[in-house]
């Protein structure tokens, strides 16, 4: 029988938890199996087992929902059918078909992990979990979703979904997300891949996790798995997995200055590092003062300093609200005309001066392509 220690840290204090046995992993495999062969969703990553679109799909689904995602998805692989057509594309192209999906890293990522590919493994996805492991923007559970699903390698999974079904089914009242819940999910994934039919069977946890076991209000009375379930049986399962902390969060004044020149505006480049890094955006700074005059004086220092340009604020066009993991933001968005230019400051952004139509060739911030279609209307 396999054990995982859960540590003194857990707010239940559980000593040490153990796994059921496996007659209870047979009976689990074989209901989850037979429910999602009669429940999957038609989503269009699963009408193929080619490796690269289960990449493609995983690296998208990342802590974004499936709705979102599917149109994305089928974007994405028109424009690059195959490992190669991606690796050969221009990585402005890339971002700007990812824009709006948010967590840009995961695309740049993709792209670099795909010229990998190409000039070590001649386009082709490898089998190898070590190799795949090494690969940008692809950790443990990636790894394991893609050589399970398009191989049915004999590989465990555990994401979001899965580690709060894996909570409920053990009934674990500790943090799942802490190192011993860690541990243990990890233990009891593994413990259920069957000899084959791996792949099918980490859908099947992925797909109850995301339909039925949900964070909110998990819906028993219709899930295959209730009569295994150690906290349905308990009758805990609405207080499996404890409440989190909510994070605090700052709120913050930002501005984006639409500088315009001879009927072109200025566009930055982002640079590595930064929030939207590889993306295009207007000039925008943090700004401290509330009083109009206050406002115009730090945009026109700050564009200088940013750009080396200089302006002169016309006016307030509109005002964007949106968060940024823990930041809420007020975007105060000007119109400014170009003055003039000095010496560029070192370490400077790309710039370019382009008619607002040509912005629709841009990858932009999602706020960002809210100002361009202001401007082209």
């Amino acid at each position: 029988m396999k054990r995982a220690e859960q540590g003194n840290s857990t707010a239940s204090g559980e000593r040490e938890r153990s796994l059921p046995g496996p007659g209870w992993f047979r009976a689990l495999r074989r209901k989850l199996v037979t429910w999602f062969q009669g429940h999957a969703r038609d989503l269009p990553w699963r009408r193929t087992r080619d490796a690269y679109c289960v990449w493609v799909s995983e690296i998208m689904l990342q802590q974004t929902q499936v709705a979102t995602v599917k149109p994305y998805f089928e974007r994405f692989v028109a424009a690059f059918p195959t490992i190669t057509a991606l690796a050969a594309a221009d990585e402005e192209k890339v971002l700007r078909l990812w824009e709006g999906l948010g967590y840009y890293r995961r695309a740049r990522q993709l792209h670099r992990a795909a010229r990998i590919l190409v000039a070590q493994h001649d386009g082709c996805f490898p089998r190898d979990r070590e190799i795949v492991s090494r690969l940008p923007g692809i950790g443990r559970y990636t790894t394991g979703a893609i050589l399970s699903i398009a191989f049915d390698a004999r590989e465990p999974i555990l994401e979001a979904n899965t580690t709060r079904l894996w909570a409920r089914l053990l009934a674990y009242r500790g943090q799942p997300t802490s190192a011993a819940g860690s541990r243990l999910f990890w233990a009891a994934a593994e413990a259920a891949l069957p000899r084959q039919g791996s792949g099918t069977l980490n859908q099947a946890l992925m797909e109850l996790g995301s339909t039925v076991c949900l964070a909110k209000s998990p819906r028993c009375e219709v899930c295959p798995a209730a009569g295994l379930c150690q906290a349905r049986i308990a009758g805990i399962e609405g207080e499996i997995p404890p409440p989190k902390s909510k994070p605090r969060t700052e709120r913050r004044f930002e501005a984006a200055v639409i500088v315009r020149r001879r009927g072109r505006v200025l566009l930055l480049r982002q640079p590595d590092g930064g929030r939207w890094a590889g993306l295009w955006d207007f000039p925008r700074l943090q700004v401290h003062g509330r009083e109009p005059a206050e406002i115009e004086r730090e945009l026109t220092e700050g564009v200088r300093r940013l750009t080396g340009v200089t302006i002169q604020a016309r006016r307030r066009r509109t005002t964007l609200r949106h968060g940024v993991t823990r930041f809420r933001i007020t975007l105060l968005c000007y119109d400014a005309d170009y003055v003039a230019a000095c010496e560029r400051p070192n370490g400077e952004p790309t710039m370019r001066w382009l008619r607002p139509a040509e912005l629709e060739a841009y990858p932009l911030s999602t706020t960002g392509r809210t100002l361009a279609r202001l401007l082209s209307e």
